[in-house]
């Protein structure tokens, strides 16, 4: 069985411990045809989400998605570009579709297939030393984390913590919920995620399942929101309070630094860059926007499988899985600029082709915080 991409999962029935892999499983007619030269043009420069033509194309996609999604292999849709510049809706698919069971078009705007195989939350992954190693406080992040009885069905999990974030006068650690609340049924291991669970560094992932002695870095101070009862429908992000003195207070991300306190809209095109668990420090292009992603998820480590449907979403480049991979799960997706970039989305699902992002300012808006920078 396959685990989330955003975090990782390890076998720990015996001294050798065992590396789970991961693959990717996490309205109007008012329209615009984008085939005339100057459109093209026009796009290919500026495909951001207030640019009218765009918000054409985008109307045209969420009208069409509910029936392109009953297609049998189809997990998803986005508005992006094709190979000459045009904008696109773009369908991703498990494999190659038959002929004719998508249109060529719609209203006037191309279609193209992606496929990308099954979307998963990235729960799992490989290693780079730095960013699995065990810092001195006060940490950076961008690093291997989870809570310490992320154990279940003989695995254990992480994926990285992402960035710090205010609320309330007090500092937090942002990830995934996938990463540090899991936990979301009674199973295996016999718990569910609860507030206050440590968060320690590095993650149960790189410490051979065992969080004797590890260290405490923040405690668990919101619960999941992928399953009912606090399920919402378009974020998959957890806060943990930070431990006095044990994360930097200025939010520094390895290999990255401090970043801005202010954030940026996502738009094809854009260069991008985080620092993960499992990859460290990759960079990527930002491919769609208003992406309707189906994502797997587990319960718990190991756990049941199940599914669970995004809208608004920002798609990246992710060709062999060199800029998101199992365990990085959590990374913050920022501006790939030298100094202090703005934060773009929160990074939780992928797959050999494509990664998912929350858009960030949707992440800060429902949990009521702000990035910390400068």
């Amino acid at each position: 069985m396959n685990p989330p991409l955003g975090s990782r999962r390890i076998l720990f029935l015996s001294a050798a411990v065992l590396i789970a892999a991961a693959a990717l499983w996490g309205c109007s007619k008012d329209r615009v045809s984008p085939m005339s030269p100057n459109t093209q043009t026009d796009a290919g420069a500026t495909l951001r989400l207030d640019n009218p033509a765009v918000q054409s194309v985008m109307r045209v996609q969420d009208h069409n998605t509910p029936s392109l999604m009953r297609v049998a292999g189809v997990i998803g849709t986005a508005t992006g570009l094709n190979d000459a510049g045009q904008i696109v809706i773009k369908v991703y698919s498990e494999s190659k579709l038959a002929p004719g069971r998508i249109p060529a078009s719609l209203d006037g705007i191309p279609v193209v297939e992606e496929v990308t195989g099954k979307i998963h939350a990235m729960k799992g992954g490989g290693g780079g030393v730095s960013h699995t190693a065990a810092q001195t406080p006060p940490i950076q992040l961008g690093t291997s984390g989870s809570p310490s009885l992320d154990i279940a069905n003989g695995f254990c999990c992480g994926g990285t913590l992402g960035s710090l974030v205010s609320k309330g006068g007090q500092q937090y650690i942002l990830s995934n919920s996938h990463v540090l609340c899991g936990d979301v049924a009674n199973g295996g291991n016999g718990r569910v995620s609860t507030i206050g669970d440590d968060i320690i560094q590095p993650g149960l992932i790189d410490v051979n399942c065992s969080a004797s002695g590890q260290q405490v870095v923040a405690d668990l101070s919101s619960l999941s929101t992928l399953f009912p009862p606090n399920s919402t429908p378009n974020v998959d992000c957890a806060i943990a309070q930070v431990r006095s003195g044990m994360v930097r207070s200025d939010g520094a991300i390895l290999e990255i630094g401090t970043i801005s306190s202010s954030t940026v809209a996502a738009f094809v095109g854009q260069g991008v860059k985080k620092s993960g668990r499992t990859t460290g420090l990759s960079r990527s292009s930002v491919s769609g926007l208003n992406a309707t992603i189906n994502v797997g998820y587990e319960t718990e480590c190991a756990g049941t499988s199940f599914t669970k449907t995004f809208t608004g979403q920002i798609v990246i480049n992710n060709k062999g899985s060199r800029f998101l991979n199992s365990g990085d799960s959590g990374s913050l997706m920022v501006e790939d600029v030298n100094t202090n970039p703005r934060a773009v989305g929160l990074l939780y699902a992928g797959g050999s082709s494509i990664a998912i992002a929350n858009p960030i300012n949707d992440v800060l808006s429902h949990l009521g915080a702000t990035i910390v920078g400068n």
